[in-house]
C-alpha cells in the first residue's frame, strides 16, 4: 500500500474533550493559535484557548478574562497551572492563593477549586497540564 492509502485507512483517534485537538500518529508540533479554541469549562468557567491531547497528557494555553471568575469545580485528574501573564486568584480546597507570572499551581485530583482575575486588571494567560485519565473539562460543584 502507498503511504496515502495507509493514512486514509487509519482511524482518527477522537479527543476526550469536545473541540480539543487530539494528536494523531505523526503529529509532533502544534500551534495553540491554530488549534481549535475551546472553553476551559463550558458550564462553569470563562477561560478559553487552544487544547491538545495526547495518550497520557493534556496541555492547553488558556486566557482568563479580566474581572471574571470560574465557579467551583473539580475533576478526577490532577492539574498544573503555570501563570504566564497577569495575576490569578485561586481558591483550592478552601484556601485562597494569588499566583503571579512564573508561579505554578498544583490542583490535586478531585479537589474543589475556582479562580478569578482582578477587577480592572488585565487578562491572565496560563499554560495548563492534566493527566489524560479524564478530559480537560471538570465537573461543576453542587451548590
Amino acid at each position: 500500500m502507498t503511504e496515502a492509502v495507509v493514512a486514509a485507512t487509519e482511524e482518527r483517534i477522537p479527543a476526550r474533550t469536545p473541540g480539543a485537538h487530539r494528536a494523531q500518529k505523526g503529529e509532533f508540533v502544534f500551534n495553540f493559535d491554530k488549534v481549535n479554541q475551546i472553553l476551559g469549562g463550558p458550564d462553569y468557567s470563562p477561560v478559553f484557548g487552544g487544547c491538545v491531547e495526547g495518550d497520557r497528557m493534556i496541555v492547553a494555553l488558556m486566557t482568563a478574562p479580566a474581572g471574571k471568575r470560574s465557579e467551583p469545580h473539580s475533576h478526577p485528574n490532577e492539574q498544573w497551572i503555570f501563570v504566564l501573564e497577569g495575576d490569578m486568584e485561586l481558591v483550592v480546597d478552601g484556601q485562597t492563593h494569588t499566583a503571579h507570572p512564573g508561579e505554578v499551581i498544583y490542583i490535586p485530583a478531585n479537589t474543589v477549586h475556582c479562580g478569578s482575575t482582578p477587577e480592572g486588571g488585565k487578562d491572565a494567560k496560563f499554560f495548563t497540564v492534566k493527566d489524560a485519565s479524564w478530559g480537560l473539562h471538570g465537573i461543576k460543584a453542587k451548590a
